[in-house]
Order: C-alpha cells, then structure tokens, then sequence
C-alpha cells in the first residue's frame, strides 16, 4: 500500500533556475524567477506510478528539490528566506514536453494527474543547506547531478520573491528548478531522485491507456 502524501494548497514552480538547464533547452538565464504552478492533483508518493498519457509526445523527467513553507508569509526579506521554510522533499517535475513546446504556456504539460512524485519530507533543521545536493538516476544510470550553490536564485530569494506576489501558507510547497540532464521517459522506466539527507523518491514509469 503507498502512503498518501498531504496535499499543499498550492505548489510554486521556478522554471530555468540552473543556467546549464536553460543552455541545453535553447533559453536565455532569466533576469528574474520564472514561475509556474502544478496542481495538487499532479501529487503521487514514492512508489506511484507514473503515467503517460497517450498522444502527448515525449515526456521529461525533472530531479528537483522541493521546499515545504512551514509559516504564512508575505513580503518577506531575502535575509528571513530560510526561516520561512521547514522541510525539503525530493520532487520530480514530470513534464510534458511537445504540449510545452507548441501550448506556450505550461500549465497542460505540468498539469497532468501523477506528474509530480513527491518524496517524504524531512526537517530543514540539522540539515547541512550550503552542501544539498541533488541526483536524478534513470534505470540506475546518474543523469542529473545538481547542487544547490548552482542555481540562479537560492531558496531565500525565492522565498523573498515568491511572497511579494502571493501569501505563502503553512504546506505550500515551492519546486526550485531543475539541473541540466533532463530527458525522455518511457513506459518500464525506472526514476529516482536522491538528495543529501532526505528519503530517497522512487518511481515506475507506465503507459496510460488510450480511449475507446
């Protein structure tokens, strides 16, 4: 039986948050976060599956690390980021990526049900920040390899900037980007997401099935 994990109120995405990410997928190092949401319903645990819809052309993989909001917060100072945050969690930002290409916004090819696997959470406190440490494994084999000293903007300043927009709730949750490696998925596929300190995020990959 696979746990159940909470659902947040919302989750908060940053797109091209690692420069060599955004090189390989053909885009400019924005100036500012780039953000997007999933829905909650994209939520599965360790252990779900994942499911690819039929007809959307390729699908990605996205190792990232996810932050949990443990306060409310709004307008907050980059210096008082990290106290707003509580735990991290392995995340995957399962992503649709012909429908990204050709809707131009992201929401259809973010947005499907099982296209965010989500690892346990684990407290922030105790947990050596400056040194996290991000691995993405397909069929055993590293793909991705990020670490949290190489992205653009730093879970403070997302914090910082995320909550001059909107109010961050306690359970929100905020995706910081994926490192460079993304690839394709196909039904069989094992993936994992591996962070320093925090459970690893294991996931199958399986074909949906197709009307009619």
């Amino acid at each position: 039986m696979v746990a159940k994990p909470p659902r947040p109120g919302k989750i908060v995405c940053v797109g091209r948050n690692y420069a060599a990410h955004a090189r390989e997928l053909g885009h400019e190092v924005p100036a500012e976060p780039l953000l997007f949401f999933k829905p909650p319903s994209a939520i599965i645990p360790a252990g779900g599956e994942i499911v690819v819809p039929a007809g959307v052309g390729r699908v990605d993989f996205e190792g990232e690390v996810a932050f949990v909001v443990g306060t409310r917060a709004r307008s907050v100072p980059r210096e008082e980021g990290w106290g707003v945050l509580s735990h991290l969690a392995a995340a995957n930002d399962v992503t649709a990526r012909d429908l990204q290409r050709t809707d131009g916004q992201w929401t259809r090819a973010k947005g499907f049900d099982t296209f965010l696997p989500l690892g346990e959470p684990v407290a922030l406190e105790g947990v050596d920040r400056d040194a996290l440490e991000l691995r993405t494994l397909v069929n055993g084999e590293l793909r991705q390899l990020g670490r949290i000293g190489e992205m653009i903007f730093d879970p403070p300043t997302l914090v910082s900037f995320i909550s001059g927009i909107m109010t961050l709730e306690p359970g929100d949750l905020i995706l910081t980007g994926t490192p460079e490696g993304v690839g394709p998925l196909a039904p069989g596929d094992e993936v994992q997401v591996r962070i320093e300190g925090a459970p690893p995020l294991r996931n199958r990959v399986v074909a949906g099935a197709r009307d009619g």
